[in-house]
Order: C-alpha cells, then structure tokens, then sequence
C-alpha cells in the first residue's frame, strides 16, 4: 500500500492499539510483532525507515568478541550473558534470513607471539558460548597462511593468525523487510511524519500529534499506548510528556570510512585486536569495497552527524599500521 493510503487511514479518527515512534530496526520489530499478535498498529518515522542509526553500523551479526574479554577479564556476568545471548540471536537470524545475512570469516593478525594464545584461547571460547548456534571453528594460522588468506595484510613482524567467523547482514533491508512485512500483518506505517506532541487523557498518554514533513499538516493521531522507539532521540519524546525528566542515555558516535575493495578480500574481514585506546576495529567486504571502523567518541544527539577529522584520522592511522600500503 502507497504512502497516500497509509496517510488518510492515519487521519480517519480510528483508535490504534499502539502508535510506534521510530522506524529504525528496534521500531520495525515491535510494529511486527504487535501486528503479528492482532494488534492494531502504526508505525511512524520522521525521515526514512532505517535511515538513521539503523543503517550505519558496522554490518556485524555477533556475540561481540571485546565484550567477552570484558567479561571474562572483569568476572561480569551482564557481559557475559549479552555475548551468549548475541550468538544465539546470530545464528537465527543466519538460519532466518539467508537472504540478508551470510556467515563470513575473520582473521586476525598477531605480531606478538604471547598473543597468540592468548587470542585464540579468546576465540575459542567465543565458540564454545555459541553451542548449537556455532558456524564454524577458530583456529590457528601460520604467517603464511594468514598473508595467503588476507594479501593486504602488513607482513613486517607478522607471528601469525588467528581464524574465526561470525555474521554479517545488510542492517537497512533487515529493517525495511521488518516494515513491510508488518504492513502485510495488518500495520500501518509511514515515513516522513513527526511526533510533534503527545497527547493527554486523564494525565495519561493517549496518542500523539503527528505532522507531515513534506506537507506541513498536522492531525492527532488517538492510540491505547505509544512506544518510544527512537533511539538517540529517546529524551526529547521523553520530555514531551514530561519536561522535567531526566535523561537517562549518554549518547557517542561511531564512524565508518569506506576504501578501495583491495584492503578486504571479498570472503574475509580483519579484526584488529586492540586498538591504541583499547578497542577492536573491523576491516570488512562490503558492496564490492571495504568498510573500517568504529570511531566511540560522546557526542550531542544531533540528526545528521557528521565525522570528525580526528576520526578520520583515527581509522585511518590504524589502517596504516595493520596493512602494506606501497
């Protein structure tokens, strides 16, 4: 059904079971599973659906190697279960979406030989957490097998390897096949209407005012309950309600850059271990190119952010020391 018809069932009078705020992947998903349960449901988005957040992350479907280190390294059972939880979710979605999602390998150059164990021990372990979910087996590479399997690869001082896999998927199909199929279940979604206002009943929400972006025109939307779906926005839904409510996110931004398809073969990505503050960045096949990051910088929610010359320099500083690049 067309943006136009979805607009005027908006503007009927009818009452929805839920009017869902945010149509990135998080908001997609609840819309789906309301309507899957019979619920009368809408689906709105101020911009496109999964044009925010939901379209710019790393590609990854994983359990989150850094943060099993974490776990394991602190004894925080939280972490712990997120990474179990995460290759759980990774192999469904692997077995669900076969259309949008594909397994892929990783290696991992090492350039100490006491990170050797010490890595694939980690890997290994990341394995084992996945239990009947497992997509395949780490293991060690030799110095030679690891420039065969990664050319690219800085071959200076370069022990050996470490191969693991884990999934990837393209994040803003996912959420675009979400939408559209809980519009085949009964929601109604649209895409370029804000929440200008919420609407109040007794000193409950009762619905919202919605705004057209493209038009101007504005129209109260009444519903039983109204989820808050935007992400980093959450605080300003919040404070329509309540001004005075604390926030309760702190919000970061993370880059990607996108190189020449040379620095990642096209059935392998490259983790790099840790990074110079800490972390572990990704060197992925991505649309025939290679996507690099991510940036964890604090930053004010703003709607379009845009990278910092820092974080360029970031990434790339990191790309220079993990690949041959004359």
């Amino acid at each position: 059904m067309g943006r136009r018809e979805n607009l005027e069932k908006l503007k009927d009078g009818s009452l929805f079971d839920l009017i869902i705020i945010g149509g990135g992947a998080t908001g997609c998903g609840v819309a789906l599973d309301a309507a899957t349960r019979g619920l009368k449901v809408a689906l709105i988005e101020k911009n496109d659906f999964s044009e925010g957040t939901s379209s710019r992350s790393t590609k990854l479907v994983h359990g989150g190697v850094r943060y099993l280190e974490m776990a394991v390294k602190t004894l925080d059972r939280v972490q712990y279960n997120l990474v179990k939880d995460g290759l759980h979710e990774r192999g469904l979605l692997l077995k669900n979406a076969r259309h949008l999602s594909n397994r892929i390998s990783f290696i991992t150059p090492l350039y100490k030989w006491f990170d050797v164990p010490y890595v694939f021990a980690g890997l290994k372990f990341y394995d084992i957490l996945s239990g009947k979910q497992n997509i395949g087996h780490s293991r060690l590479l030799s110095r030679k097998e690891t420039l065969r399997r990664f050319p690219g690869v800085k071959s200076e001082g370069l022990k050996a390897g470490v191969l693991y896999y884990d999934g990837q998927f393209h994040d803003a199909r996912m959420a675009l096949s979400l939408a559209l199929t809980a519009e085949q279940k009964g929601a109604v979604i649209t895409n370029h209407v804000a929440v200008s206002g919420l609407l109040k009943e007794n000193g409950k929400i009762s619905g919202a005012e919605l705004t057209d972006s493209l038009s101007g025109e504005t129209w109260q939307l009444k519903a039983r309950g109204v989820i808050n779906a935007t992400g980093p926005f959450v605080d300003r839904i919040r404070m329509m309600d309540n001004p005075d409510a604390p926030k309760i996110i702190t919000t970061s931004t993370g880059i990607h850059i996108i190189l020449d398809k040379r620095f990642a073969p096209p059935d392998a990505g490259l983790m790099i271990p840790e990074t110079e503050d800490g972390r572990v960045l990704f060197v992925l096949p991505w649309e025939n190119h290679a996507l690099v990051g991510t940036t964890d910088e604090p930053a004010e929610v703003t709607e379009h952010p845009q990278p910092l010359d820092k974080e360029i320099d970031y990434l790339l500083r990191h790309v220079d020391r993990y690949f041959n690049l004359q």
